[in-house]
């Protein structure tokens, strides 16, 4: 039994002085049931995709969905977490019940809170999303993480911070239309691609421009069968699903294959019966500006070592053969840790129908791929997405 998304909600990302954790969840939940025409009482299975590990003091968090209506007392309800790809896995443990038959309404809500956490704390609560034995001691937390798997990048394949600049400058440029993203401006190549007072280096070949925000912010979507989904206002089937986790130590694999996530990819592909060829455009999980750069080879889109030719000949623009975070990506959009999955989920469902803001909107958008990943590629999240027919 397929699964449809048939409404949604989405918060601004950014920082918030004013929210809490509960607000965030509260608020698109409400809104999520109002856009599918539902009444509280519809729902029968809810699910909150929480990463936490230390942002919010207030933890067992499952249950402040229910403060959305008092006639969500008494509906099962779940937290999820699988680092940062903790949305997509509230999402796909939502499809999981439609298919199941177990749940006819799943309401999926994904949130974080980060920015009241201080500077170094944060560092230290992402860092808890590797292998502490290993990497547990990592300057600059995952920034560092991710500045060595660069700098390994570089060294096999050369110096690609030309490549990362571009894909910085690609993704805020996507992003100044999108109204939800966190960071609202076009920074350029130059500014992206020099070394400044305002963008200094983070972590090894990483500059502040090649790194995802610290972000507030929350989404949320209501998911029901195919046949239930004919009734509503509107509708966006979930093609296929995928998931693959990975070895959490980077010591037992190619940490520069993104082997989950390239396994991740055939399986959607697969169950989808397409090729990545038919997509019209894909959200990809760019943390930092690297991984989007190993994500086109891991999902095939070029060889491996080669990533650089989807940025430099345009293939991953707006208006290339595959365009690659039109809403700006985590790095314009922000990266509320829970919230991210479920964003990519809504707003590829929205530029399905048509509906995606002035200016981000792919024409004639008929397949959306998204690809979420949780920790240095261990936890692996793909889904397909069409219009339902």
């Amino acid at each position: 039994m397929t699964a449809s998304i048939v409404g949604w909600a989405h918060t601004p990302f950014g920082k918030f002085d004013t929210e809490t954790v509960e607000s965030l969840v509260v608020r698109v939940a409400t809104e999520a049931m109002a856009d599918a025409g539902i009444r509280a009482a519809d729902v029968d299975e809810i699910v909150l995709g929480h990463f936490n590990a230390g942002f919010s003091p207030q933890d067992f968090t499952a249950s402040l969905v229910l403060q959305a209506d008092p006639a969500l007392r008494f509906k099962p309800a779940t937290r999820v977490e699988n680092a940062c790809a903790t949305g997509s896995a509230a999402v796909h443990a939502g499809v999981k019940s439609i298919a199941a038959g177990t749940a006819k309404i799943v309401l999926v809500v994904g949130v974080e809170q980060m920015t009241r956490t201080p500077g170094p704390e944060i560092g230290k609560n992402l860092l808890r999303a590797s292998y502490l034995p290993e990497d547990g001691e990592t300057p600059a937390g995952f920034a560092g993480v991710f500045g060595g798997i660069a700098q390994k990048y570089f060294q096999k394949y050369g110096d690609q911070s030309d490549a990362l600049a571009m894909i910085a400058a690609k993704n805020h440029a996507n992003g100044v239309h999108n109204p939800y993203a966190q960071m609202r401006k076009d920074f350029g190549f130059e500014f992206c691609r020099s070394e400044s007072d305002k963008n200094p280096f983070v972590a090894g070949p990483l500059k502040r421009t090649d790194c995802s925000l610290v972000s507030d912010g929350a989404a949320a979507l209501v998911l029901t069968d195919s046949e239930t989904a004919k009734t509503m206002g509107k509708a966006v089937t979930i093609k296929a699903t995928a998931h693959a986790q990975d070895f959490l130590p980077m010591s037992k694999r190619d940490i520069l294959l993104f082997e989950g996530c390239t396994v991740a990819w055939q399986r959607a592909l697969e169950a989808a019966s397409i090729t990545l060829d038919d997509l019209s455009f894909v959200e990809t999980h760019d943390c930092f500006t690297v991984a989007e750069l190993i994500e086109y080879e891991a999902m095939g889109l070029t060889p491996r070592g080669q990533g650089a030719r989807a940025i430099k000949e345009g293939w991953v623009q707006k208006d290339g053969k595959l365009p690659v975070n039109p809403s700006g990506g985590l790095k314009a959009k922000g990266h509320p840790i829970g919230a991210t999955g479920v964003s990519m989920h809504v707003l590829s469902a929205m530029q399905l129908l048509g509906q995606a803001p002035e200016g981000m909107q792919i024409k004639n958008a008929k397949l959306a791929g998204i690809f979420n990943m949780g920790g240095a590629a261990v936890a692996n999240y793909v889904s397909v997405l069409e219009p339902a027919k």
